[in-house]
């Protein structure tokens, strides 16, 4: 999700609810406690160099059991970062600790966010030796006689 997707979405909801991965929600005392822009500028395993910008947000629990975001403010920091900070309209990479730091891609069901999770990749596996994938089949499926095929205790093998 870009931040122009999520900044059209706030003005329409009563709150802010991130659903995990697993199906559970962030509490709803949750703060936004960091809104910026992250550049990584890095070299892959093929010798390309390649940028990457992202949004970051960081989501964090405290114990004030009374805080609720609300979409208008969450609207409001969005466009102070973006004032001050000249964030552009990039992916959102969203922060938050459970076990340790996550890092999730952002998605949205029609009434809440989802946090979806974030994988790696070798981005140049044409130049690093990784095959292709094998589609793998079932040597039943393949066809043919059952007499071309040995059985077990045919003697065959």
């Amino acid at each position: 999700m870009k931040l122009s997707e999520i900044k059209a979405i706030l003005p329409n909801l009563e709150n802010v609810k991130f659903q995990m991965p697993d199906g559970s929600f962030v509490p709803e005392h949750f703060h936004v406690t960091e809104v910026g822009s992250i550049q990584k500028h890095f070299i892959d395993c093929g010798g390309t160099i390649r940028k990457e910008t992202v949004v970051n947000f960081q989501l964090w629990n405290a114990d004030d059991f009374e805080h609720r975001l609300k979409p208008g403010k969450l609207l409001k920091i969005i466009q102070l970062s973006e004032e001050k900070l000249g964030i552009e309209d990039n992916e959102i990479e969203v922060e938050y600790q459970s076990g340790t730091i996550g890092k999730y891609d952002l998605s949205f069901n029609g009434t809440h966010f989802v946090l979806v999770p974030k994988t790696t990749a070798c981005l140049a596996s044409d130049a690093c030796g990784i095959p292709a994938a094998k589609e793998k089949v079932a040597l039943r499926e393949l066809g043919g006689s059952s007499e071309a095929c040995c059985t077990p205790g045919g003697g065959c093998c």
